[in-house]
């Protein structure tokens, strides 16, 4: 290991055995962290040419349990974005394009930080299970076109363990070590295309286009190696997406949405992202055609009849559904005021989806409890002209003594300027 240590700090370039042994000896305990954080930290410094990163992720995605989806007919297209603040696609998306006819089999994650979870979101729904076999996880699908459960223990679990270690020795932040954690699962799960929606902006992990351009080649390489089809689209994180932030209440955007009265951005992304998934499913022979199968199967109200499909086959009481208001709601309310007049110039979407959390909407640890009901409505966002003392947001939570936390919080997301500020496009560039 100090040989392969060394090796990888002068920049050199290491072969399928040698990631072998590094994985699997990282596993097994039987190379300690300390050399392993090491190794990570001189990938950091010297990179990792498109041949290793593809390498690692192939031999992540081994080391435990994969899904093998090849009984069920026509090309599985799966979603995978890399999180954002109201970001609740894919409870509109895979429906949508399930409904379409393309089979959707999504293993999704919890929130952790300031990024929302779809599994916490699900389960603000009442009665439904994100956990299930892999039979019933494949006979779903099978009957449905979709099913969406909980990423399952034995799934890439090097990248599990190599994340954790990741986490606290500065060594995140690296395109072929983000591009492998991400492959890995999503290529673990059976899929046979995927789309990446990567988000860039406040409220996004990657803060340039720059960045983004880079992981969305890199993953995109990688799936090419592994006779993938990827496609890319970077999307705009500088404000939330949608007017919603925290788990019921992004769950009635969502139905909303469903029914063709979500708001714009949420609704143009979703027709980007599922009119992708068409493309690459075979089912839409364009771009452009897709959206129009897209729009008329929520004009239609098939795509929202395919979300009721998926709860009530994952055990979910259907009613909820039907009437949204009696998801899960907080006991106190608390409307957030502007201080001045004008236009909102910007609006952090990271400051926002930090104080969701600090109402109780998130996880400031693994083993935080959630609060389905907290969370924020906004009720203005950039470009919108504001007068003094107008409500901006709703904040909603269990305990009174959350809103002083998340005051703050809301305080520096907004901007106010005296000119009406030129709104910038959500979808910044898609990469095939």
């Amino acid at each position: 290991m100090v040989d392969l240590i060394i090796k990888k700090r002068r920049g050199f370039e290491l072969n399928k055995e040698e990631y072998a042994l590094i994985i699997d000896g990282f596993i097994s305990g039987k190379i300690p962290d300390y050399q392993v954080s090491s190794f990570l930290m001189a990938v950091c410094l010297n990179g990792m040419t498109s041949e290793e990163t593809a390498i690692l992720t192939d031999i992540m995605m081994h080391s435990g349990e994969t899904i093998d989806l090849s009984e069920i007919e026509g090309i599985k297209v799966d979603k995978h974005s890399t999180g954002g603040v109201g970001d609740k696609t894919t409870l509109i998306l895979a429906p949508l394009v399930a409904a379409a006819g393309v089979p959707v089999a999504k293993m999704s994650g919890r929130g952790l930080g300031h990024t929302g979870g779809t599994i916490d979101k699900m389960e603000s729904i009442k009665g439904l299970s994100v956990e299930m076999t892999r039979a019933a996880f494949i006979e779903n699908i099978k009957k449905h076109n979709i099913a969406v459960c909980g990423q399952n223990a034995n799934l890439v679990p090097a990248d599990k363990k190599l994340y954790a270690l990741r986490d606290v020795t500065g060594t995140v932040d690296n395109i072929s070590l983000i591009s492998s954690s991400i492959m890995s699962k999503k290529l673990a799960c059976g899929a046979d295309a995927i789309v990446i929606d990567i988000k860039v902006g406040h409220g996004a992990f990657m803060k340039t286009i720059e960045d983004a351009e880079a992981l969305a080649e890199m993953m995109i390489s990688i799936g090419s190696k592994m006779d993938k089809k990827v496609t890319a689209v970077i999307t705009s994180m500088n404000e939330p997406l949608g007017y919603t932030v925290g788990n019921a209440l992004e769950v009635k955007e969502a139905i909303e949405t469903l029914q063709g009265n979500g708001p714009n951005d949420l609704t143009e992304l979703c027709l980007e992202l599922g009119s992708q998934m068409l493309v690459l499913g075979e089912l839409a022979k364009s771009q452009d055609q897709g959206i129009e199968i897209l729009k008329e199967l929520i004009a239609s109200g098939k795509a929202y009849e395919k979300f009721k499909d998926l709860v009530v086959a994952q055990g979910g009481n259907l009613g909820v559904i039907e009437h949204p208001d009696l998801l899960p709601r907080s006991q106190y309310s608390y409307a957030y005021r502007s201080n001045t007049e004008g236009y909102i110039s910007d609006l952090n979407a990271l400051d926002i989806g930090v104080a969701s959390v600090k109402l109780g909407a998130g996880r400031e640890t693994k083993t935080s409890h959630i609060d389905h009901g907290a969370g924020i409505i906004l009720k203005k966002k950039i470009g919108d002209h504001i007068e003094k003392d107008e409500v901006l947001a709703i904040l909603y939570s269990n305990s009174e003594a959350n809103f002083e936390k998340a005051k703050a919080l809301m305080g520096s997301a907004y901007k106010i300027s005296e000119e009406k500020p030129a709104l910038k496009p959500l979808i910044l560039k898609t990469i095939q």
